[in-house]
């Protein structure tokens, strides 16, 4: 059983380090993708990076991030923590966010962004803050 927990953390790791590459770009694609001209070449390429990123890397990586994350809970009976009820509050946020980034990229993909590129400069920071907070919770357990 202690092998088995330890391969589901890891892909569990695995799975984190993906979602958050994702989230911490896709923002910065937003940014940039504010500056084209609706219809241009670089807005089209920006719609295809965007797609690809949330499609492929950002989406998978959030359903195995917590399957094998919700797996490893239960496995190492860490529901009774204190400091892991602030870690999946945390997740929940970026969940959230995952969530609202998907609606910004379908207002990017249909044309119709209409927020400025400052707003996605702040929110891509949202992400960082959290993750702090995450591997605070889960390395030091402050309580």
């Amino acid at each position: 059983m202690d092998e088995l927990y330890l391969w589901i953390k890891a892909l569990h790791v695995i799975s984190v380090i993906a979602w958050m590459a994702g989230m911490l770009y896709l923002p910065r694609l937003f940014v940039y993708h504010c500056d084209a001209e609706p219809g241009s070449q670089a807005s089209e390429t920006f719609k295809v990076m965007e797609r690809r990123l949330l499609r492929a890397i950002m989406n998978p990586a959030m359903v195995s991030a917590w399957a094998f994350g919700l797996l490893a809970l239960w496995l190492g009976g860490w529901w009774t923590e204190p400091w892991m009820w602030v870690k999946l509050a945390a997740v929940a946020g970026i969940t959230w966010l995952h969530h609202l980034y998907a609606r910004w990229f379908r207002d990017f993909r249909e044309d119709r962004n209409t927020r400025p590129a400052r707003l996605y400069r702040i929110m891509n920071e949202v992400p960082a803050v959290l993750m702090v907070v995450i591997v605070i919770m889960v390395i030091v357990k402050p309580f």
